[in-house]
């Protein structure tokens, strides 16, 4: 039965159409595009949906459509999965291997890029707003261009469900950084739209006081006014001035058994299947039929290949109301027998609604439970989260059930990130009578705390689960192990140190594999930053061989990975951990598993050769790590690496949106992502001359971390103190605070430093060189001194980027000294070689402007050919952040501050602060005079 067969004109679309058809072909370099539809209910969102889908479908775009579920509790990836098997030949996704979260996405990226051939895929998702967090997690992941699939992504979002607190509001605010992102906000019709949309349902004799009425009735709503319309059309004039006396009424007219059945459809989960339909309609077939297809004649119902829905939710609202308590348990009971009454896996996401509003909870809580154990199979745990929750409130506090219940709710607020609520659950879990051991019950308290960033309560809590009478020896090992790699992570060497020998000792007795790598990564660690470097490679080469003999995918990736991780690092012995890592990912190809392992290594490994220079086979390396469609903090590790070989290379463009994939992936995280992750963002601003954006992401990072991690810490205030010395070099005032900031944090590295060991401290001592050569250039001191330490430091660190960057700045101080011309001239050669070599464009370019300046040969054979630099923004706009751009937009259009805030998801003082920065760079002190600059620059 057709559902959509007496639409209305499209009346003030077509523009709008024409521009998302446009924004959906223009896809950016990873191959994806995204327009997000945003509109109040009945304002045409759904209706250019389907327009858009049946203009592209067969030019080039091979469509899948899908519907969010609007009942909170949705099975994970609820739309992608019903537009999959709406697909002919679409194969359900199945839950996948344990232990390999990614697995999912993997799948469901092979299953798109199947059905989308050599075409552009395109996914169209209605309602938005009700997506489950695993929906909103993938479009992440594939706007990114992380699965590797062309998609465009059409989606509509009523805009009333986005409360401040909303989620959906967030990963929007995310996406609109990438520039194949648009958001359409559709606003109502105006009166003359509204008059023509009138007139074209209701004929060309239809009063103009009346359709003039229609549009104050409406507000401009298509939905509404096409409602009114055909009121005007079959001679309804006096109806009430409200929508739901409009709804109310036109209910009224319908049919008897039409009325039952629309009464029936406002409880249901749309969409409502057939058969379920007629379970809960008693009603002869013949009769059903009769009244489906009068509730569809009267426009409130439509149907599809998977079941019935109401043409518009605001029906569902209308009614609500309208029905008595009891009737509407009766109902919601009726859904509930007939979906138990189906064949085959039930549905437990609808059966444990419709339960629950049925008021019978004993018999929503197994489908509760099992829709909590089913969402944890294909990893949604924010999904299992929310079941276990709605579990414990259809139990009372004397249920024997409850206990069980706890600890699955504590435990998964854990794993989605509700660290807080997963101690509150705990603490009630605690409280009962059959509650767990007190051991167990402290070592959970400090996974808790320690993910919640409370470390010195979690140190606690390991001690007391390690001293508690009832604690297991297996206990003992694992709180041990746990507790060693917290004081590691806390940056207490040599407390890490004794205590990860007692939890080796514990582990290897009585604990697991894992117990033992973890043990050994700590007891590694803490030797190699104190005085023992040999000792603690050793421990760790000892967990290899331990996981070597397990052959357990997870284990040989933790082993791996550290070691990998210790001579990259604190070790210095980056070739060799180039080669680990390689192998550790090798390894675990031929068994098929530890994908995020794999994903891991070879970031390591990337990582490991951009140092030594060699950027091509880095590069090569990360092209086949991203083959495997990496997803969460590998994903984020991958995406730096590739970010920083692309800031090398000079393709500034891709490293930016590299950056922005990344923080949109980056929920939250610790110093180990972070960090590196602002230094990128310094180092490109840098490139592109933005020295204000460079300083504002170093400050961002030494005073919001707390990390202990002098070597990353090194690097941030090298690129800070650089930046202010690109800066002074520029013409342009260099931020004396900000200087005095970064002095702050050296002084620390460098009385921290004496704690470190030999290879640790090493390096330390290199950035420092770095930093004091940075110093003599924003003092305009141009001492070549510092310069020749620093070069001759990572010369010995077999490091070439940042020795031939000492060279560069060692031959520019000596030529403006006039000191040594000819070391200074074989000093840039050699660094222009290393450039050249590496394929390090800016840099390389940057090296023949001083050799010009100084009219200096880099080759004697040859004339100096510049490499070209990458283009330098020239308008006067060029000083604007990307948001400030897109405040200042909206600020020429007319908007206000709460309009504008309300557009971007940002608060209305947060507009004011943008605009003072706007008024501050181009030098104006007026919204008008800015917007004037705008539009001329435009």
């Amino acid at each position: 039965m057709e559902g959509q067969e007496d639409d209305g004109p499209l009346v003030g679309r077509t523009g709008t159409l024409a521009e998302i058809q446009s924004d959906l072909r223009n896809v950016g370099t990873g191959g994806t595009a995204a327009v997000f539809v945003t509109g109040e209910s009945g304002v045409g969102k759904s209706r250019l949906l389907r327009e858009t889908a049946d203009a592209l479908r067969g030019t080039g775009f091979a469509v899948l459509s899908g519907t969010c579920l609007d009942i909170g509790d949705a099975s994970p990836l609820h739309p992608v999965l019903q537009a999959l098997r709406r697909h002919d030949g679409g194969a359900p996704i199945t839950a996948t291997a344990p232990g390999d979260a990614g697995a999912l996405l993997d799948r469901v990226s092979h299953d798109l890029r199947a059905i989308a051939g050599d075409q552009q895929l395109l996914l169209v998702l209605d309602d938005l707003q009700w997506a489950d967090r695993s929906t909103r997690q993938l479009l992440l992941y594939l706007l990114a261009g992380l699965g590797d699939v062309r998609i465009s992504v059409l989606a509509a979002i009523r805009a009333e469900a986005l409360h401040g607190t909303h989620p959906l509001r967030r990963v929007l605010a995310e996406l609109r950084r990438l520039r194949s992102v648009r958001v359409v906000d559709l606003s109502p019709l105006d009166q003359d739209q509204t008059r023509e949309l009138v007139t074209a349902i209701a004929g060309d004799d239809v009063a103009t006081e009346d359709a003039d009425r229609v549009y104050k009735r409406s507000g401009g709503n298509p939905f509404i006014a096409e409602e009114l319309a055909r009121d005007l059309r079959d001679g309804r004039v006096e109806l009430s001035d409200t929508l739901r006396e409009i709804f109310l009424t036109r209910v009224d007219e319908l049919p008897a058994h039409a009325h039952q059945v629309v009464h029936a459809m406002a409880a249901g989960v749309e969409p409502v299947d057939h058969a379920v339909l007629a379970r809960v309609v008693p009603l002869p077939e013949d009769q059903l039929l009769e009244a489906i297809r009068a509730a569809v004649a009267h426009r409130f119902v439509s149907s599809d290949g998977d079941g019935y829905r109401l043409r518009h939710r605001l029906v569902a609202e209308v009614l609500e109301h309208e029905v008595l308590p009891a009737e509407a348990t009766a109902l919601h009971r009726r859904y509930a027998e007939a979906l138990e009454s189906e064949t085959g896996e039930p549905d437990h996401a609808r059966l444990a609604h419709h339960w629950q509003r049925a008021g019978v909870p004993e018999r929503a809580l197994p489908p509760v439970v099992a829709a909590a154990r089913s969402a944890e199979a294909l990893y949604g745990f924010a999904e299992a989260h929310r079941y276990w929750s709605i579990a414990l409130q259809l139990v009372t506090e004397d249920d024997a059930e409850r206990t069980a219940l706890l600890g699955n709710a504590a435990e998964s607020a854990h794993q989605c990130g509700e660290h807080l609520l997963a101690l509150s659950r705990l603490e009630e879990l605690a409280g009962r009578k059959d509650a767990p051991g007190l051991g167990e019950l402290h070592l959970r308290r400090a996974r808790y705390l320690a993910a919640a960033g409370r470390f010195a309560h979690a140190e606690s809590e390991y001690e007391l689960a390690l001293g508690a009478p009832d604690c297991t020896p297996q206990l003992r090992a694992s709180a041990a192990a746990f507790l060693a790699e917290l004081l590691v992570q806390l940056a207490r060497y040599a407390d890490a140190h004794e205590r990860a020998r007692e939890a080796l000792e514990l582990a290897a007795v009585n604990g697991t594999t894992a117990d033992l790598v973890r043990a050994s990564a700590a007891l590694g660690f803490s030797a190699a930053f104190r005085e023992d470097p040999d000792a603690g490679l050793a421990v760790i080469r000892h967990a290899v061989e331990i996981a070597e003999r397990s052959g357990h995918p997870d284990d040989l990736g933790v082993a791996y990975l550290h070691l990998a991780e210790l001579l990259t690092g604190p070790l210095n012995s980056i070739e060799e951990g180039v080669l680990v890592a390689r192998r550790g990912a090798e390894r675990l190809s031929t068994l098929g598993g530890g994908r995020t392992h794999q994903s891991r290594l070879l970031a390591i490994a990337a990582n490991g050769l951009f140092r030594i220079g060699q950027w091509t086979e880095a590069d090569a390396v990360l092209e086949a790590a991203m083959r495997h469609r990496p997803s969460g903090a590998e994903a984020v590790e991958l995406l730096l690496a590739r970010c920083r070989l692309l800031v090398g290379f000079g393709d500034l463009d891709d490293a930016g949106r590299d950056l922005d994939a990344a923080a949109i992936l980056l929920a939250g995280g610790g110093a180990r992502h972070v960090l590196p992750m602002l230094t990128l963002r310094a180092g490109l601003a840098m490139w592109l001359g933005e020295h204000a954006d460079a300083r504002t992401a170093v400050q961002r990072g030494i005073t919001e971390t707390r990390s202990d991690d002098l070597v990353l810490l090194g690097v941030l205030v090298w690129h800070g103190l650089r930046a202010e010395a690109e800066a002074h070099a520029a013409g342009k005032p260099v931020d004396q605070g900000a200087v005095r900031r970064l002095l702050m944090v050296r002084d620390r590295m460098a009385s921290n430093a004496d704690s470190a060991g030999p290879a640790a401290r090493a390096i330390i001592d290199a950035y420092l060189d770095l930093c004091a050569a940075e110093l003599s250039r924003i003092e305009g001191r141009h001492d070549p001194a510092p310069w020749a330490r620093a070069a001759a430091i990572w010369d010995r660190r077999q490091q070439p980027y940042p020795a031939a960057y000492a060279r560069l700045r060692h031959a520019e101080a000596s030529l403006q000294r006039k000191v040594r011309r000819a070391a200074a001239i074989s000093g840039l050669r050699e660094a222009y070689a290393t450039a050249t070599a590496m394929g390090a464009r800016p840099f390389a370019a940057e090296i023949v402007g001083i050799a010009h300046r100084f009219r200096v040969t880099l080759a004697d054979d040859m004339p100096t050919v510049p490499m070209a630099l990458p283009d330098q923004p020239v308008d006067e706009l060029a000083t604007l952040t990307g948001r400030e751009r897109e405040v200042l937009a909206a600020v020429a259009e007319g908007l206000t501050n709460r309009e504008i805030g309300e557009r971007l998801f940002i608060s209305e003082r947060t507009v004011g602060v943008h605009l003072g920065h706007i008024f501050d760079k181009l030098q104006v002190r007026s919204r008008v005079q800015a917007s004037r600059v705008y539009l001329t620059a435009a």
